[in-house]
């Protein structure tokens, strides 16, 4: 293993220019490609950021992405950064283009570390080390800690955690182990914003109903670890939950600090229960429910119509709400066996009618669905929109990643058209199906449809409450009336 003081660090994305569209990278996020920019702010790379920066190294934090600049400019802020090591958070979709990255990084700089994290490199970490000059991945969620905990490896000698991959002196390919989740989320500081470039990501994002805008993280993992393909099932196999008070001293500090007007918790499921009880008693104790939005993730079924009430009056506006079908066959075969299609249903409505905003998550596709549960789905989703119990709604096609126990169950029934990664990006379907992609496509079309239904339009109009109402549904229509008149159907609203 090399031992090159490390000095100086550049968290990066590269440049996706040549492509049709806005890739989606970050965190609980499967990868999409946007016709309009969106930017999800990188939440763990910022946690990486600002622990590498309290113990003294040097951090330039540059998304391409999100600053909008070409491969030749990103190259001269890295000729001029000169770094030591650069990260790279990464999905399946991309790994390709990373690895051909990497090929040219090892040549224009020789010394340089290149560390790589992401869902993609948990579920293949030999894979990238084969097929790429990578000299670490990083296993596991907390890659923050980790590049931490390899920083001080390589300067101070601390020893190795585990879920680290590496490269011998022989060029062997070793490992520490399997990741282990134990650090408590308490111990992490309040990100440095202004180190990571926050005001990039305040304002260009789908769910932002007022301005400034920025994302927290109040827990990491999911009680729902079944056959989602989200990414969080692959980074996180345990459930941490930062402290409620922690975490409002943090949405205080960043309406006092940055003037941060709405939060969005990226949690894949917001704590619920007594954790839920003090986070909004606390809100309206400091009367922050007065000066800011709360959105959150939250698991269909989870919460009683008091509950929803209760984080309405504390400042939460926005609830998102993963829609995995409405047929019963595919809740039990993705292993939501808590739920039924009716509770699911309820569950929406109870939310709209104590007043929050709803925003749904629809997916389709699945190997196992016919047109028929497809027109199912589709059914209960109109009929949600058409009456009101919905604000807004994103439809996509399933996409298996590495890692997931429904990547093995298409693998083990023989149903992988490809594993060329560059094909798991939403914009065909890579499974064996008998529905094929123009007809999945035109789903996906009657789907967005409905949002030009006056029905649909009028109960939007009656949803206003105020200015911030207004402007974000122009902006959404905006970006639905884009999907239509742009020239690549493929890419995802």
């Amino acid at each position: 293993m090399k031992k090159k003081e490390i000095k100086r660090v550049c968290i990066t994305y590269p440049p996706f220019e040549y492509n049709n569209g806005y890739p989606l990278l970050s965190l609980n996020r499967q990868f999409q490609w946007l016709r309009n920019p969106s930017y999800s702010y990188p939440i763990i790379p910022s946690y990486a950021a600002t622990l590498l920066k309290n113990i003294g190294i040097n951090i330039v934090f540059l998304d391409t992405i999100a600053r909008n600049i070409t491969t030749i400019e990103w190259f001269d802020n890295l000729d001029e950064i000169m770094p030591d090591l650069i990260f790279f958070e990464v999905k399946t979709p991309i790994i390709n283009y990373i690895w051909d990255t990497i090929e040219v990084l090892k040549e224009r700089y020789k010394n340089v570390y290149i560390v790589l994290a992401g869902d993609h490199v948990t579920a293949l970490p030999e894979e990238s080390m084969k097929k790429s000059k990578t000299d670490f991945i990083l296993t596991g969620g907390d890659y923050d800690f980790l590049l931490l905990n390899l920083v001080n490896h390589i300067n101070n000698g601390e020893k190795l955690a585990k879920g680290i991959y590496y490269r011998t002196s022989n060029d062997n390919i070793k490992s520490t182990g399997k990741f282990e989740l134990e650090e408590s989320l308490d111990r992490l500081p309040f990100i440095d914003r202004n180190l990571t470039n926050w005001k990039l990501y305040s304002k260009k994002n789908d769910h932002y109903k007022k301005t400034p805008g920025t994302f927290i993280m109040s827990a990491r993992g999911s009680l729902y670890n079944n056959y989602n393909s989200n990414s969080s099932n692959v980074l996180f196999n345990n459930i941490r939950v930062r402290n409620p008070i922690n975490v409002i001293d943090e949405i205080e500090y960043l309406n006092k600090r940055y003037g941060i007007k709405e939060v969005l918790d990226t949690s894949a499921y917001f704590p619920t229960g007594e954790w839920l009880s003090l986070f909004c008693e606390t809100m309206r104790e400091r009367k922050l429910h007065k000066k800011l939005y709360v959105d959150c993730y939250i698991y269909l079924g989870s919460l009683e119509y008091q509950d929803y009430v209760m984080m309405r009056k504390s400042g939460f506006k926005t609830v998102l709400f993963n829609f995995h079908s409405g047929n019963t066959k595919s809740l039990e075969k993705l292993g939501i066996n808590d739920n039924t299609v009716e509770g699911i249903i309820e569950s929406i409505k109870l939310a709209k009618k104590a007043g929050l905003f709803t925003d749904m998550m629809v997916k389709i596709g699945y190997p196992w669905e016919t047109d028929e549960d497809i027109i199912n789905t589709f059914n209960i989703v109109k009929d949600l929109m058409l009456n009101g119990y919905i604000n807004s709604m994103n439809v996509s096609i399933f996409v298996p990643y590495p890692g997931t126990r429904l990547f093995d169950y298409c693998n083990e029934n023989n149903l992988i058209n490809t594993q060329n990664w560059f094909d798991y990006d939403m914009r065909k379907t890579v499974m064996k199906l008998d529905i094929d992609d123009e007809q999945m496509f035109k789903y996906i079309e009657y789907f967005y449809n409905l949002s030009f239904s006056p029905k649909y339009v009028f109960q939007k109009i009656k949803s206003i409450r105020d200015i911030y109402d207004i402007k974000y549904h122009i902006r959404s229509f905006k970006n639905i009336l884009s999907s239509y008149f742009g020239n690549d159907k493929y890419t995802c609203i």
